[in-house]
């Protein structure tokens, strides 16, 4: 039936009275300015790994690095697209084997200030809990590694046992040593005590010393200078492997570039510059995934040469494998 044109009118105009007003817009929402990494996944042969995110920190990183100038650390800055204050990932690396559930590093806890403190709800938001961790692997016992350990007077983690070199035990747990470090220093120390002696107080640590397999497929070496008893940890499984670094490096922008580039925080400097470099020289040879603290999160990629320096490729994105 053909419709008439005082119909076809009046449609016209219910439907205009209808429309929303041309000048109302949804965009006009207030902007959230916020992101949130928390956990990343991949596998390294029959390994599931968790990266798992404890935040970020700004660091004034021009004052922190050594054996350079802050102009030369802004100029390597400025070439990434980066500045100081920079901000700095602190990451965790969960290992599920099949038959384990071991984490390695434990994140700042309360002992870094609100920005960190988050691997334990990140573990959670992965799946699991920290009950179900059964052994935690320390690369060394500064506060952003330990922290986590502990949330007020409790343990985090009731069920597991922690791991790391002697070297750091002998330094980091010393009273001794507390009490003749400088001011500014003490806190490093009694961070790690806090966090650590109640794992001991409960039968629940457990030192080893140098190189040594902890698990089937997980090997602790020893990489000692950025702290006494600094160890980074290989994970291998059906012919591949990552590598974790710990603290070998902290500023990517910088030290792939320069690895002679050390910071305030390396116990031994020049032996931290040294591992360092083998560590690159390693990589960028054998091809293998490496992951770090504070490259920023996942903290997962691939090292190669470039001249008579380094270059950082991250890992390529995937939701999941």
């Amino acid at each position: 039936m053909p419709v008439s044109r005082q119909l076809r009118t009046s449609l016209f105009a219910i439907l205009t009275a209808l429309a929303l007003p041309a000048s109302q817009s949804y965009a006009a929402a207030p902007q959230v300015k916020t992101a949130a990494p928390g956990y990343y996944r991949t596998m390294v042969g029959e390994f599931e790994v968790t990266a798992l995110s404890d935040g970020t920190v700004a660091l004034p990183v021009e004052k922190l690095l050594t054996n350079t100038s802050p102009e030369q650390v802004s100029k390597a800055l400025h070439k990434s697209h980066q500045h100081s204050p920079l901000e700095t990932s602190v990451n965790g690396y969960l290992i599920n084997t099949g038959s384990k559930l071991i984490l390695i590093d434990a994140g700042a806890g309360s002992l870094f200030g609100p920005t960190l403190g988050k691997l334990q709800a990140n573990l959670k938001a992965a799946g699991y809990s920290p009950e179900q961790v059964d052994e935690i692997y320390i690369t060394h016992m500064h506060p952003d590694h330990v922290g986590g350990l502990m949330q007020g007077d409790s343990v985090v983690f009731p069920n597991a046992v922690v791991r790391a070199d002697q070297h750091d035990v002998d330094f980091w747990l010393s009273q001794a040593n507390l009490d003749k470090a400088p001011q500014d220093s003490k806190g490093f120390f009694q961070g790690a005590m806090a966090s650590i002696n109640p794992y001991i107080k409960a039968g629940k640590f457990k030192a080893f010393e140098g190189n040594t397999e902890l698990q089937p497929g997980i090997t602790a070496t020893a990489t000692h200078g950025h702290t006494a008893g600094h160890t980074i940890y290989t994970i291998s499984s059906k012919g591949q492997n990552l590598v974790l670094w710990g603290d070998l490096m902290h500023v990517a922008a910088v030290q792939f570039a320069n690895p002679a580039v050390t910071i305030q925080f390396d116990t031994d400097s020049k032996a931290a510059a040294a591992q360092r470099k083998l560590a690159y020289a390693q990589a960028a040879k054998s091809g293998d995934l490496i992951g770090a603290a504070h490259l920023s999160f996942p903290g997962l990629g691939y090292v190669r040469a470039e001249n008579k320096a380094y270059a950082f490729t991250p890992i390529n994105y995937a939701p999941g494998n």
